[in-house]
C-alpha cells in the first residue's frame, strides 16, 4: 500500500544487455507509523520485469511501538508480495483471508479486479520489523481475474559454497515457487556467508536488478549498501557475487514488460478512467453505498483509507519507452 497521492506512470525499457545502474531510494512515510525506502518507481528507472513497485522498510526497533498500521485499502490490476525479514505481519482481505506472514514466508495477494486488505503488526509483536513490499503489475486480461490470496510456509531452498537462497516466486534451478504469477518472473532471497565468492546463475531474456537489505554485498564489481537497488539490465547467463561480512539480498527479474501502465495510488491500470472509476467505487463503498466491487475487511478494529482526490493532469498510460 502506499500513501502517496501522486501520479506515477510505470514506465520502463530494457537496455537490450547487461547494465550496472544504482538506484538511491527515496523515504516515504507509510501508514501511521512505518517509513519507507522506495527504491520502484525511481525517476530513470520504472519497472524491473513484472515488479513495478519495491518499498523496504526497517530493521526497526518497534518494541514500545505499535509497528506497521496500515487500515483497510483497495487495490486493482496487481499482485502484492509480503517478504519478512524481521517481526511478522497480520494480513486480513476482503475474500476473508486472516494470517500472520512471517519472516521466510510467502504473503502473495492477487488483487485482480479488486481486493481490499489491512497490514498490522500483531499485539504482541516481535521486536523488530524489517521486511520488502513488492508490487507485481498483471498482463493483459489478467488484470480482471477474480482476486485471491495465497501463504505459503515452505518456499524452496537452494543452497552452494556459502550461498543460501529462497525462491519467493519463479524458478531458480530446479527450485520452484509455489506461488502462482502471470508472467515470467523471478524473486529469490539470498544470502552471502561471510568470505563467500561464486556467482548467481540467471535467465538472459529477463532483466534483473538486486535490492541489499543487509550486510554489504559486492555485485557484479559492485559494492552494495541495505536500502539500494542495483539494476543489471538484460542478456547475462550469470552474476558474481562476493560478500566479506555475511550479507542478504533480493534479486528480482522478469521478461521486459510490454503493456502500457497507469500506477496511481493503490491502483494500477491501462487507462486514466479506469483508474477513476475504481477510485469512486472504492469512495462509494466507504461511504455505504450499494457497490461491493472491493468489499469489507472483517476484523479490523477502525476505518478504512480513503482515496486521495485525483490530481488535476490527466492519467495517462504510457510504456517502457521513456
Amino acid at each position: 500500500m502506499t500513501a502517496e497521492p501522486r501520479v506515477t506512470v510505470c514506465e520502463s525499457w530494457a537496455t537490450g544487455g547487461p547494465v550496472s545502474e544504482l538506484i538511491e531510494p527515496r523515504r516515504v512515510q507509510l501508514g501511521e507509523s512505518t517509513q519507507v525506502r522506495r527504491l520502484l518507481p525511481s525517476l530513470g528507472r520504472r519497472m524491473v520485469g513484472a515488479w513495478c513497485f519495491v518499498d523496504h522498510y526497517g530493521p526497526d526497533e518497534i518494541a514500545a511501538e505499535p509497528g506497521m498500521q496500515v487500515a483497510p485499502h483497495p487495490h486493482i490490476g496487481l499482485q502484492t508480495v509480503s517478504w519478512l525479514l524481521d517481526g511478522e505481519v497480520h494480513h486480513r482481505d476482503s475474500l476473508g483471508s486472516d494470517a500472520l506472514v512471517r519472516p521466510g514466508e510467502l504473503g502473495l495477494m492477487t488483487a485482480g479486479r479488486g481486493i481490499a486488505h489491512s497490514e498490522q503488526s500483531p499485539d504482541p509483536h516481535s521486536p523488530l520489523l524489517h521486511g520488502a513490499q513488492l508490487w507485481i503489475a498483471l498482463p493483459g486480461e489478467e488484470r480482471a481475474i477474480g482476486p485471491r490470496f495465497e501463504h505459503h510456509t515452505d518456499l524452496p531452498q537452494v543452497t552452494a559454497h556459502g550461498l543460501s537462497a529462497t525462491v519467493l516466486l519463479g524458478r531458480l534451478g530446479e527450485a520452484a515457487s509455489p506461488g502462482r504469477v502471470h508472467s515470467p518472473l523471478l524473486g529469490v532471497d539470498v544470502r552471502l556467508a561471510p568470505g563467500a565468492a561464486g556467482a548467481l546463475p540467471l535467465e538472459p531474456d529477463f532483466e534483473h536488478a538486486v535490492l541489499t537489505v543487509s550486510g554489504a554485498p559486492e555485485v557484479d564489481g559492485r559494492i552494495l549498501a541495505p536500502g539500494t537497488l542495483l539494476y543489471l539490465g538484460t542478456g547475462r547467463r550469470e552474476v558474481p557475487l562476493r560478500a566479506e561480512p555475511e550479507s542478504r539480498f533480493l534479486l528480482l527479474g522478469g521478461v521486459p514488460f510490454a503493456d502500457q501502465l497507469v500506477m496511481w495510488w493503490n491502483f494500477v491500470g491501462r487507462s486514466g478512467e479506469e483508474v477513476a472509476e475504481a477510485r469512486a467505487q472504492w469512495q462509494a463503498e466507504i461511504a455505504g453505498g450499494a457497490d461491493h466491487r472491493f468489499g469489507a475487511v472483517t476484523g479490523y478494529e477502525g476505518l478504512p483509507l480513503a482515496a486521495p482526490e485525483l490530481p488535476p493532469t490527466p492519467l495517462r498510460p504510457r510504456g517502457r519507452e521513456r
